[in-house]
Parts: C-alpha cells; structure tokens; sequence
C-alpha cells in the first residue's frame, strides 16, 4: 500500500476545503441553522411532540442527515471531475498508484469533510434545541459508514459526469428530494398505511431511521434492517468503482 500517494491526494483534498471554506463549512451550516429556526421554532411551535420528544429535537438527525448525503456526494464527485476535466487524471492514472490507493484517498478526503461538517451541525444544534444521543458509539459508527458510502456514490457521479451541470443532477434532483421523503422533517409512522409502504422503498428512510436511533433510542424501522441497508448500498458502490477502474470508464480513451 502506498501512504505516500494516499497521503497526498488526502491532504490535496483537504486544502481545498480550508481555501473554499465559506463554501464547503459555512454555508451549509448556515442553511441548517435557517432549517432550526423555520422548522423548530416557526413548524415546532404547533407540534408538541414526536415520538416523545420535541419537535426541533426530533428533526435534528435529519438534518445532519441531509447535509451529511449531499456533502459526501458532492465533495467526492467535484474531486475526482475536476482531476478529469483538466486533464490531470492521466498523469495520477500513469503514476505507480493503484486504483485502491486513488478511490481511498479521494474518498477518505470527501468522508472527513463530511464528517467535520455533520459534527459541526451536531454541536450547532444544540444552541436551538435540546438534544441528547443514547447511544454515541453507534452513532459516530452510522455517521462514518453514511459519509463513506455516499462518498463512494459521488465518486461515481464525478467519473460518470461530462460537465459542471451533471455534478448535481443525482444530488439536487435524486439524493435531497428523497431525504425530504425519507422521513427527515416526520416521522414516517405519521404516513397513512399505503404511503408508508410505499415510503419504505426509498432507501434514505433507513438511513435517517437507523441514524435518528442513535439519539433517540426509538425507530420507525428495525435498526438491524437500517444497518442492512446501509451496508448493501456500500457494497454496491464498491462493486461500481471497481467496475470502472476495470473496464476503464470515462478514464481512458
């Protein structure tokens, strides 16, 4: 395994977020903060409870949820486009550097990001509501497993993208409609029966489901099923790059 390229392409990554920082920490904090104060407080008021607990603090996991999904996707995908779309990419594909060692760099560099941003929406929470995680083990665990997995996905979006505008056709038509479906802002248990069938073959309903148990102890979905599902997502995407790195999609010719 070669640290020193992994090295590289990480800390590579890692500058550009400390020279875009209004843009990569700053405003998405900014958006969540509006989100506490239109939803917690305007919505919040009329709701008592969810589930037992406030309303604000109900929809606290959804919300790192939604900027932990689009982070992770779109910091991988422009690290990787932008390597292709300057040409850059041949020279990092000719180096003695093995398709692992590329995927984990870009990758781990999106999945820190996304992870420093979750926990600074986490520590923001708590200047709006009250919150409390039952359990923190798991639910560090479920932060670095989504971040990874969706990491993963905008690595793919990166490579399977020929412009600036595909990069957020997947996150802004696909990935932030289905959290708002998932159950990010209700509780999925609130749907009438059909809708809530229907509701439970979109996949961010597991993943905001699974990741709202860590702080609340409570579910709408067995949290073995969530980590399930989390997991197959994983294991798909990893099949993916492995895929184009063998057949050489979109990086070759």
């Amino acid at each position: 395994m070669n640290m020193y390229a992994i090295r590289a392409i990480y800390r590579f990554e890692m500058a550009r977020t400390r020279r875009t920082l209004m843009q990569s920490i700053v405003s998405p904090v900014i958006s969540t903060s509006l989100y506490f104060i239109v939803f917690g407080a305007a919505i919040g008021s009329r709701i008592q409870n969810v589930n037992g607990v406030s309303y604000g603090t109900f929809i606290v996991p959804g919300l790192i949820m939604l900027s932990l999904l689009t982070q992770s996707i779109s910091n991988a995908s422009f690290g990787i486009y932008f390597p292709r779309f300057t040409g850059t990419i041949y020279e990092l594909l000719s180096a003695p550097v093995s398709y692992i060692e590329i995927v984990i760099g870009y990758v781990g560099a999106a999945t820190t990001k996304s992870v420093m941003l979750g926990l600074i929406i986490f520590a923001t929470a708590h200047f709006f509501v009250p919150v409390q995680i039952n359990h923190p083990g798991f639910m560090l665990l479920f932060l670095l497993l989504t971040a990874f997995t969706f990491a993963l996905l905008g690595f793919i979006i990166g490579v399977w993208a020929d412009n600036f505008e595909k990069l957020q056709i997947v996150p802004l038509l696909i990935i932030t409609p289905l959290t708002f479906l998932g159950g990010s802002f209700y509780s999925i248990d609130m749907l009438p029966p059909f809708w809530r069938m229907v509701a439970l073959f979109n996949p961010i309903v597991y993943l905001v489901s699974g990741f709202r148990w860590s702080f609340q102890a409570e579910a709408e979905v067995n949290i073995g099923v969530c980590l399930g599902v989390t997991v197959s997502c994983l294991a798909l995407f990893i099949v993916t790059v492995a895929w184009i790195f063998r057949t050489g999609y979109r990086l070759k010719g």
